[in-house]
């Protein structure tokens, strides 16, 4: 129990330092890639002081795995180069046993780095991105003219005039039924559709349906085996194309469930959703390339261990980037695009902590 009070006593300060640093350096990259604008524009501080704090949880995001892996690489090195370690293991604790409180902390961290990013980042990012797009007068028009959405595999066709993002409503709306043979099944035309949350489906405003019968269309009265498929979300019809970066899990699983109901590719979208799973392992994947990595020198513990910490995320950043690319273009499946770069930096650790000194 001494240990593991000792080494996280020494880990999480290190940790939390290192986090707030690289995060405030993020942050302030924000700031001065905008500042001229906002200069220009005459903005209240007040207003650019709410960007930076929105931005915080993104920060923090992308900051906490090159905190962590610098902070275990520094206490480590840092042990080896005053010979605690050496003291630790000739009282027969090994460098494995040590470092278990690590390793725990390692896990919790990657569960919570999954839902910082599901319930602080995405919601956060986005209140970020909308008011600094005010604040820079950028105009982001969610509203959509001429809308043509596919369902069910092609099997429910909607064509709507306009999509009005502010009510969620559709104007003009034609939705064409067809069967399993892609022969037409019905056509249901209504004025406005309004999009129902607690149901999650469309409401029809002064609606008319017509069924196929021999080779003529019939008026029928509206029937609900037909409107009860009715429930395409409403964030299909935007204008912009859904970034799965910049939604939460729920939302990303709503348009790649679109997108396999379209018949459309959904290989990219599919690759970047799985991605939220795989990332936060890094905290795992740093503890044990830490692990693996110190005890080399003893000579710039700090410049040393600053060093591989950024070597050995930029490494890992960029093989995924270029898995992701695979996955995207379909040379890979996006399960194997996501975790593989995982694969691959464990099985790296575990070789470098086979050489290591225990």
């Amino acid at each position: 129990m001494r240990f593991v009070y000792y080494i996280l006593r020494k880990v999480i300060p290190f940790f939390i330092g290192a986090l707030i640093f690289v995060a405030l350096i993020l942050n302030l990259v924000d700031l001065f890639m905008n500042i001229s604008r906002y200069l220009e524009l005459a903005v209240p501080a007040k207003s650019v002081l709410m960007v930076m704090i929105y931005y915080i949880p993104k920060t923090v995001w992308y900051a906490a795995p090159i905190a962590f892996l610098f902070a275990v690489t520094y206490v480590l090195s840092d042990l080896y180069a005053h010979n605690e370690m050496q003291a630790l293991f000739a009282s027969g604790v090994s460098l494995f046993e040590f470092v278990i409180p690590i390793v725990v902390l390692s896990i919790f961290l990657s569960v919570g780095l999954f839902f910082l990013e599901d319930k602080l980042v995405v919601p956060n990012l986005e209140k970020k991105q909308t008011l600094q797009s005010t604040l820079l007068e950028e105009k982001k028009d969610a509203n959509n003219e001429n809308v043509v959405v596919l369902s069910e595999n092609s099997k429910i066709i909607y064509k709507a005039k306009r999509y009005r993002d502010d009510q969620k409503r559709l104007d003009t709306l034609f939705i064409i039924f067809r069967t399993e043979e892609n022969s037409l099944d019905s056509i249901i035309y209504a004025k406005n559709a309004l999009w129902n949350e607690e149901t999650k489906n469309w409401k029809l405003e002064d609606a008319i349906q017509y069924l196929r019968k021999n080779e003529s269309l019939e008026i029928i009265p509206i029937s609900k085996d037909y409107t009860n498929r009715l429930n395409e979300s409403y964030e299909i019809f935007r204008r912009s194309e859904v970034n799965i970066e910049s939604v939460n899990v729920e939302e990303a699983k709503i348009y790649i469930n679109h997108l396999k109901k379209a018949g459309l590719p959904y290989g990219e979208p599919l690759s970047v959703y799985y991605k939220k799973f795989a990332f936060p392992f890094i905290f795992l994947i740093a503890t044990l390339l830490a692990v693996g990595l110190t005890g080399k020198t003893r000579k710039n513990v700090l410049l040393i261990s600053l060093a591989l910490s950024i070597v050995a995320v930029v490494l890992y950043y960029v093989f995924q980037m270029m898995t992701m690319v695979l996955a995207k273009t379909g040379v890979m499946p996006p399960l194997m695009g996501a975790w593989l770069p995982n694969f691959v930096f464990m099985i790296i650790a575990v070789v470098l902590l086979k050489f290591s000194r225990t």
